[in-house]
């Protein structure tokens, strides 16, 4: 603090040049916590200024100022906010300025006040706000261009009438008392359309479609108005904007677009919908009256081994079938297979525990979409893994679990199958053992991924990795 500038201000007592010198004393602390420059200026008497009487800077940060500017005038018109903090004594956050060396600065000020409560000094904050103010002047030129070139497209439309009558949509132009003053070939045919025999040119807009778009309603509706209309086949979107010149409508636009062709695809779409909804319907009642018979014959059968094949035919069948099930009922081209593990792990385990065991299924991760073929596949793999896991794993044991994670990995997916088991010999998993065969020709040449098993010590561990489809795995919504 420059004490000597402090010493010469009038109307400053020995206790408030103290004040001020103590508060000095704790800037260039406030300054490196802010990253800011922090000054105090004191009120120059019979002046509509001020001068700055201390100064700091951050000193691992960047500073507005080359030179020190302590000593320095504030005038009104550069910095009013620490002008009027000082004569108010009321803090100003916000306040924007121009620094002793042109720069555009923001300023927060707060007053310094003596134990009489009178303001004394004012400490002030700056930063710099030069991109901003480059940004908003860009801004305002630009809708100042914005509402020129409108007026005078405007102006034109309402005394020439030269707006091209190629455009695709319908388009009309009334002008301030709803009159209009143009209309395209293709707006005159959709009025025709619409039973609107009266001449159109002159006529006024609050006539049209049962008035929804007179002035008053646009107005209303903030400048812009859209609503949707049918008559027989036709469906048109009529979108109202108004033109404003200043507070003032002045006039508007009634584009009108026909959606018939968009309307008609939209009902083939759903049609078409139906129709796959209703095939995956009948195909899931298929596989399920295959299952059912499957079934017959295995209640009939005396052998263990006879029945175990049946059972594991069975589950394959019904991995199948949940899938077409799910996009029976969603009709979607895709299903959730973190959706299916739940569903057909589930189906699995109580089918083919035993009376005194226990065997709970996670399936924990990311979802993942894929199409109707490819999540027939890895739901086949999954019924192998889950059935294996349950026909070997928990022989010795009346509790297991067995947990399925599904992780996401940029465009590749990786799920791992793991139990608690009593693991698995080489001999088991190198031949002879159909489901794992089944696993590993689905995986390589269906979803051209990978399969590795390996014995954790505690249990089995299966992990499969297959790149994700180009245009699966995540869900859009529309």
């Amino acid at each position: 603090m420059n004490t000597e500038m402090v010493m010469g201000l009038t109307g400053l007592t020995l206790e408030d040049r103290r004040l001020i010198e103590t508060v000095s004393g704790q800037l260039q602390l406030w300054a490196d916590v802010s990253q800011a420059d922090v000054f105090i200026d004191c009120l120059l008497p019979d002046m509509d200024a001020a001068m700055v009487v201390a100064e700091a800077h951050p000193q691992n940060g960047v500073s507005l100022y080359r030179l020190p500017v302590t000593g320095e005038i504030a005038l009104k018109e550069n910095e009013p906010g620490v002008l009027y903090c000082l004569q108010t004594g009321e803090s100003v956050i916000g306040a924007r300025g121009v620094s002793q060396e042109n720069v555009n600065i923001q300023q927060n000020v707060t007053p310094i006040k003596n134990s009489r409560n009178e303001t004394i000094a004012a400490l002030i904050m700056e930063r710099d706000i030069t991109d901003m103010v480059e940004q908003e002047k860009h801004v305002e030129v630009l809708m100042e261009t914005t509402e020129q070139l409108g007026e005078t497209l405007f102006q034109q439309a309402m005394t020439e009438s030269k707006i091209p009558s190629l455009i695709h949509e319908g388009l009309l132009i009334f002008n301030a008392h709803g009159i209009i003053t143009f209309a395209n070939d293709r707006a005159y045919q959709i009025l025709l359309e619409f039973g609107h025999t009266l001449k159109v040119l002159e006529a006024n807009v609050n006539n049209l479609f049962s008035g929804s778009f007179a002035i008053d309603q646009i107005k209303e509706h903030g400048g812009v108005l859209s609503e949707d209309f049918q008559s027989g086949n036709l469906f048109i979107k009529i979108k109202a904007v108004g033109i404003h010149r200043g507070k003032h409508i002045v006039g508007g636009i009634l584009l009108m677009r026909d959606l018939t062709e968009m309307k008609e695809k939209e009902r083939e779409i759903m049609i078409k919908s139906a129709v796959i909804k209703e095939i995956h319907h009948r195909v899931k009642n298929n596989l399920q009256t295959i299952a059912s018979l499957l079934r017959l014959q295995m209640r009939r059968s005396n052998s263990d081994e006879v029945e175990k094949v049946f059972r594991e035919s069975i589950n394959r069948i019904m991995s199948i079938s949940i899938i077409h099930e799910i996009l029976s009922q969603d009709g979607l081209d895709e299903v959730d297979c973190k959706e299916i593990f739940e569903y057909l792990t589930k189906g699995i385990v109580t089918s083919m525990r035993l009376n005194d065991h226990i065997v709970t299924v996670e399936v924990e991760g990311d979802s993942l979409f894929l199409n109707s073929r490819n999540a027939s596949s890895l739901a086949l793999v999954i019924n192998e893994l889950v059935q294996n896991a349950m026909n070997h794993a928990f022989l010795h044991v009346s509790e297991g679990f067995i947990r399925i994670l599904l992780k996401k990995s940029e465009n590749v997916m990786q799920i791992t199958v793991s139990d608690n088991g009593v693991g698995f010999s080489p001999d088991s998993v190198n031949g002879g053992n159909l489901g794992l065969e089944i696993c590993r020709t689905l995986v390589q040449e269906d979803l051209n991924g990978s399969i590795r098993f390996s014995n954790t010590g505690k249990g089995t561990t299966i992990a499969l990795s297959f790149p994700i489809p180009e245009g699966e795995g995540d869900q859009v919504d529309l």
